[in-house]
């Protein structure tokens, strides 16, 4: 059994105890999910700000563009608004926030806020620009939505700076 404390989670392995494939599987049952969604957020900010057209309040590929496309066909047309009274500093935002999200699940630190913001960010665009996609699960911001979900309940158990400090915080006391 690998872990700090009595949950089988963690860094390193608890001294006198073997470990089966099944322990190990049980303890790093959500990196895989953790990697995807860091990379596919680290890779979405990145993506925004290095496209020179995205923060524009009008032209092709402006965030801007993109909110006025999606208002009337949006859940809640309001957060579009909201969006629109200022695009550039939406994206920026937007932007700013997946990168945030993505290094944070990727480092495994503040794992559950991570997972929380990227939570945030899929139920925000969800509700917004993909709402109209029929039918739903053709759409990419719900399943993100949900695949966002375990992590946070679960948070980062393995190989994470949340461990590295757990575990830390428990040999100093």
């Amino acid at each position: 059994m690998y872990g700090y404390g009595g949950n089988g989670r963690g860094l390193g392995r608890v001294q006198g105890e073997g470990s089966s494939l099944r322990d190990l599987a049980r303890e790093h049952a959500l990196l895989p999910l953790r990697i995807f969604l860091g990379v596919t957020f680290v890779y979405a900010g990145l993506d925004k700000l290095t496209d020179s057209a995205f923060f524009h309040a009008t032209g092709p590929g402006s965030i801007g563009e993109q909110m006025h496309a999606v208002r009337d066909s949006a859940a809640i047309p309001g957060l579009v608004d909201l969006a629109l009274h200022s695009p550039s500093g939406f994206g920026y935002a937007i932007a700013f926030g997946e990168l945030a999200v993505g290094i944070g699940t990727l480092l495994g630190l503040w794992a559950r806020i991570a997972a929380l913001g990227g939570a945030l960010i899929s139920l925000s665009l969800w509700l917004t620009v993909s709402w109209q996609v029929s039918p739903y699960y053709l759409g990419n911001d719900l399943i993100y939505l949900m695949a966002w979900l375990p992590l946070l309940l679960g948070g980062a158990p393995s190989l994470s700076l949340d461990a590295l400090l757990t575990a830390r915080r428990r040999r100093i006391r």
